[in-house]
């Protein structure tokens, strides 16, 4: 079970990710990999929509995916984005990132060898992974505009659509973790994170949802 303060907790951490950018049309979108197919589905909607004409699905596997998406992330996004009516033509796969910072490194090195000028992108992750994303790609890639999104959904709606609740709030848990290590690391820009964050984070940290932590002195994932 999980309690009503940890739920309070959770929901802190997840209205903070969200970065509450309005889509807008970019040159290409990017769609991050990891164990949810909607980041699939939120990347063709917005290309169905006019928001980019070209879209990159980033991602190899993980201890998540590899029996989910035994292909690859990637691979399987585009399966799914193709089912969707996504031309195959509009798509590219990088099938080799194992975490957010080479997501956004090999998706860059994949359009420029492509020779694709890209003022501006449009970065698709879970609702969760929205602040992360962007801080990550805000380092990684200066002098391009970011614009985040992912599906809009309420907290209960996404665990609903996961069918793993601690799984999501150890997910949360990460990846406020690394928005406050890895500015000092070199792997993103430094955000600016509320007190009231944090001591949610510390909570539930002290509860126990801990296993997507990363160690501080670790290679990042």
């Amino acid at each position: 079970m999980i309690s009503a303060q940890a739920w309070a907790d959770a929901q802190r951490l997840w209205d903070f990710q969200l970065m509450g950018h309005e889509p807008r049309p970019c040159s290409v979108g990017i769609g991050l990999g990891s164990h949810d197919l909607g980041v699939a589905e939120t990347t063709a909607d917005l290309y169905h929509r006019g928001m980019m004409p070209l879209v990159v699905f980033t991602g190899a596997t993980s201890r998540t995916t590899r029996d989910l998406m035994p292909r690859g992330e990637a691979e399987h996004y585009r399966e799914r984005a193709v089912e969707l009516g996504v031309p195959a033509t509009a798509m590219l796969v990088e099938p080799q990132a194992r975490n957010t910072g080479e997501n956004i490194m090999l998706s860059r090195a994949l359009l420029e060898e492509q020779g694709i000028d890209t003022p501006s992108v449009l970065l698709v992750s879970k609702p969760y992974e929205e602040r992360r994303a962007y801080a990550t790609a805000r380092k990684l890639w200066p002098g391009t505009e970011f614009v985040s999104a992912s599906a809009s959904m309420t907290l209960p709606a996404y665990v609903d659509s996961i069918q793993d609740a601690r799984l999501v709030v150890d997910m949360l848990v990460g990846s406020l973790q690394r928005l406050l290590i890895y500015p000092a690391q070199g792997f993103m820009i430094t955000q600016d994170v509320p007190d009231g964050v944090i001591r949610a984070y510390e909570r539930l940290v002290s509860s126990g949802f801990t296993s997507r932590l990363a160690s501080r002195t670790s290679a990042r994932s």
